[in-house]
């Protein structure tokens, strides 16, 4: 029985060794101590690269000076840009406009309920109606005492009561006449015209809403005359002077911009430490306000930079590669780019100076 049960476990004792034989036997070929009779010795492995055409143009490149700019964020906004709003409480009645409608100064935006006005227009046109009658009745009331107290057929005292009655009710027909006169102007707020030529911007109510004063209904501006409106660093502001010429790179229509400065705030924001500096744009397709733009400003020191053309890097999706020239051949380099420079890009990565890339040829 002894005999028969060392005979049935011998194998168990096998498995665990021929399983470590085997790992030890991987980690030998993966170490190339077995089978490394075509292992390849550490180094750079030569690739062959395309021959340089004949009337390639190439550059040799290096570190220039380039201006240390920095962008500030700001909002395309409308000199001429307002909120057109009720100056009485009356119910909207109309809104003839949409936003994006061009409109000349004068048209039609609103229409304001006017019955509660028109009833007060009528009765302060009856009270200086009443108001001129009596002071015509006390004006001959006047004639008829001074002509009497000439004769001597009147007392003082009745002549100085006509007379001040006379004038008293010169004054009532005076009131009267400009609160009637206040009622009709109040009587013409009940329409809201353009005040200048200009665009529609937001609606912010609808017919039947109630208008209110300092409410506004739609918002207007006038498109053609815009500038960007940019907080900067008190530091950096401090070297903006009015007249300055500046760059504005606008994202949204692609485009860098040449504008003026012609305001500059003259508190700084004690929070952010922020000046805020407008500048005025040029007309450009594309341009609205409310755009954001980028103020570009050169306050700090010029560093050296690699610039190479823009038009050398070619792209491959998201990845950026250059051809560069080795020994009459060229070769393919990835490269990681920075800041434009009008025509020319930034090279962070994957260049070094005194390299010769291609700039233009067939190879492009």
């Amino acid at each position: 029985m002894t005999e028969h049960t060392s005979a049935v476990s011998a194998p168990k004792w096998l498995i665990p060794a021929a399983a470590i034989t085997g790992l030890l036997l991987v980690i030998l070929f993966a170490l190339g101590v077995l089978g490394g009779a075509s292992k390849i010795e550490p180094g750079n492995t030569p690739v062959n690269g395309q021959a340089l055409p004949q009337d390639a143009k190439t550059l040799k490149v290096g570190k220039q000076a380039a201006a240390n700019d920095l962008s500030w964020q700001g909002t395309i906004r409308s000199r001429l840009a307002v909120k057109i709003a009720p100056k009485l409480n009356a119910r909207i009645l109309e809104i003839p406009v949409r936003p994006g409608d061009n409109l000349k100064k004068g048209e039609v935006i609103a229409k304001l309920d006017d019955r509660d006005l028109r009833a007060a227009y009528n009765a302060a046109n009856a009270g200086q109606a009443a108001a001129q009658a009596q002071a015509a009745q006390a004006g001959a009331d006047e004639k008829r005492i001074v002509d009497l107290y000439n004769k001597q057929a009147a007392t003082r005292q009745n002549y100085d009561s006509v007379l001040a009655q006379a004038q008293a009710a010169r004054a009532m027909a005076n009131q009267a006449a400009s609160a009637a006169q206040q009622s009709k102007v109040m009587l013409g707020e009940n329409v809201l015209y353009a005040p200048f030529d200009g665009v529609v911007g937001e609606r912010y109510q609808e017919p039947g809403d109630m208008g209110v004063p300092n409410q506004p209904i739609v918002s207007f501006h006038q498109p053609d005359d815009l500038r960007l409106e940019a907080a900067i660093a008190s530091h950096c502001a401090a070297q903006v002077k009015l007249g300055m010429t500046v760059k504005v790179r606008v994202d949204a229509i692609h485009q860098a911009l040449t504008g003026t400065v012609n305001e500059i705030a003259p508190e700084i924001d004690p929070q952010t430490r922020s000046q805020l500096i407008k500048v005025g744009l040029p007309r450009a397709e594309g341009l609205q306000h409310g755009q954001f733009g980028w103020l570009e400003l050169g306050c700090q020191r010029a560093q050296q930079a690699l610039l190479i053309p823009a038009s050398a890097v070619v792209h491959y999706g998201q990845l950026q590669v250059v051809k560069v020239v080795e020994n009459d051949l060229l070769q393919t380099r990835h490269i990681r780019t920075g800041k434009h420079y009008g025509d020319q890009l930034e090279v962070l990565s994957g260049l070094r100076d005194g390299e010769t890339i291609l700039i233009s040829g067939p190879a492009q």
